[in-house]
Order: C-alpha cells, then sequence, then structure tokens
C-alpha cells in the first residue's frame, strides 16, 4: 500500500471510485485529492476543498475490498501533512477522526453550513452530522 498526491492523469479513477462509494461532487477534479494505491491500481482517496473561508477534508473512502489495512488512516495523515492549516470537516463518524486530533465544533464555518442545504446532504441524517476541526500546530 502506497499513498501519494494524485495527478491529474488519475481523476477518472478518482471519480469513478468516488461514484461507486457515493462521494462524488461536481467540481470534484478542482481540488487537491490523495490516493491509495493496493496492487498497483487506486483504491482509496481523500480530497481537499478549499472554500473562501476554510479547508474541507472530503470524499474520503476506501473500496470494500481493501478496507481494514488502515487505507483511510494513512489517507487523512497524507491530508493533514500536506495541509499545513485548520482543516474542518462534516461527518457522520466523529470518533475516526478524532484519533487524529479533530475536536466537535459548533456551527463551524459558513461554507460547511451551507452546503447543509444542498443535494450533496440529502439522504443523511442532519442530527448525527458532526462538524469538526484539526487546528494547524
Amino acid at each position: 500500500m502506497r499513498t501519494r498526491k494524485a495527478k491529474k492523469a488519475d481523476f477518472p479513477n478518482i471519480i469513478d471510485l468516488a461514484g461507486d462509494l457515493g462521494l462524488d461532487y461536481s467540481g470534484m477534479e478542482e481540488d487537491a485529492f490523495w490516493v491509495a494505491e493496493a496492487d498497483g491500481r487506486i483504491a482509496g482517496i481523500v480530497g481537499l476543498k478549499k472554500h473562501p473561508d476554510c479547508l474541507e477534508l472530503c470524499a474520503l473512502g476506501v473500496e470494500p475490498g481493501n478496507r481494514g489495512q488502515g487505507l483511510a488512516r494513512a489517507l487523512v495523515r497524507a491530508l493533514l501533512d500536506a495541509a499545513r492549516a485548520d482543516v474542518f470537516l462534516a461527518t457522520i463518524i466523529p470518533a475516526f477522526f478524532e484519533r487524529f486530533g479533530f475536536v466537535r465544533v459548533a456551527g463551524g464555518p459558513r461554507s460547511l453550513s451551507d452546503k447543509r442545504g444542498t443535494d450533496w446532504c440529502e439522504g443523511c441524517d442532519l442530527k448525527s452530522c458532526t462538524v469538526m476541526v484539526k487546528r494547524s500546530p
């Protein structure tokens, strides 16, 4: 397993995997992504979306056959090492992100609260959604 920053040529595979996992969104090829490779192919992804008021960790996912091997952890670490700024996220699995130093915040940046009114959050239980931040050292 190897993690690396995505190249432009990776985006068809990133978009396909994101679609399979229900993580795809319009314009994702404009964001920074990191990939985890297993057996020479992309098996996991994580994105860093730049909003006017924050950076957001988004689209973290690993294909089902490669889960439980630490790919998601490696992807989050790679993204945080590169970000060198506060990183926000909205999640329904806050305990996973707490191990990286993310803490819950009330409200969060406007970009994240505005996102709740879009189709991105359609189908999610907004009461279970937690906004978190990892402050830059």
